[in-house]
């Protein structure tokens, strides 16, 4: 089984973003069965404790089926953007608590840093985030890549800003936001019912403002790209409070 480029994060990561191609490629079916975990091991060269975590991910994210006794099928392509309760309906309350938390801090550090950064930033600056965007559009399809692009035109931003406690501060919270994104993605995708392009559009109108040198600008579109996940997520955390008391 052939692999993609240099591993990103860890291995497990490493092997869902091959997976998830295979699966968007159809070089995995809908129905497909994967092989074992000892073989998909040995194919990967990785533990199967690596494999059981990234198979894991995938039936999570919706992509997989894991059949007790059975094993590991493809499942059928969702046609419509699913929020991620719908995902991870055992585990959402405590992701979204957490998410909640995380987006509070993105949205008064990254619209800061969104302003900063357009009083500030140099030419270099302007090429590594017009180089970010465009991997974002060149791999749209690819949503394990597009997330991490994602990650690094916010990074990047922060960057820009030339302040390095700034920098240093997003920094050591990356993994953090990292491990958000993904929810994150998913309640803007759901928001809008729309496609990785609309999202890159928010980009690219971000990076326009901060290459036009708008402080005003950048910051209110940051903040606005940061809180329209927030409003999904307190709206659907109402709905379900509402729908719990009605039980009640």
């Amino acid at each position: 089984m052939s692999t993609l480029q240099p591993r990103p994060l860890k291995s497990s990561d490493w092997v869902i973003q091959d997976l998830t191609r295979k699966i968007e490629d159809n070089i995995l079916l809908a129905g497909e069965r994967l092989p074992s975990v000892v073989d998909l091991a040995l194919q990967y060269q990785v533990g199967r404790s690596t494999i059981r975590e990234a198979l894991s991910s995938l039936k999570a994210m919706g992509m997989l089926d894991i059949r007790q006794g059975s094993g590991t099928y493809v499942k059928e392509k969702p046609t419509q953007h699913q929020h991620p309760a719908q995902l991870y309906p055992d585990a959402w309350v405590s992701r979204a608590k957490s998410l909640k938390h995380i987006l509070e801090v993105r949205r008064v550090l990254e619209s800061g840093c969104a302003s900063l950064a357009a009083n500030n930033r140099t030419e270099q600056d302007i090429v590594r985030l017009g180089n970010i965007l465009r991997e974002m559009e060149n791999m749209l399809d690819d949503e394990m890549i597009s997330e991490q692009a994602d990650v690094q035109f916010h990074e990047a931003i922060a960057h820009a800003t030339h302040n390095p406690v700034l920098s240093d501060l997003m920094s050591s919270l990356s993994q953090q936001f990292h491990d958000s994104m993904k929810d994150s993605r998913a309640l803007w995708f759901y928001a809008e019912r729309s496609s990785a392009e609309r999202l890159l559009r928010e980009h690219q109108n971000i990076y326009d403002a901060i290459a036009g040198s708008d402080g005003k600008r950048a910051q209110e579109l940051m903040d606005q790209h940061i809180a329209k996940v927030e409003r999904v997520l307190d709206d659907h955390q109402s709905a379900s409070s509402s729908l719990q008391n009605d039980a009640e």
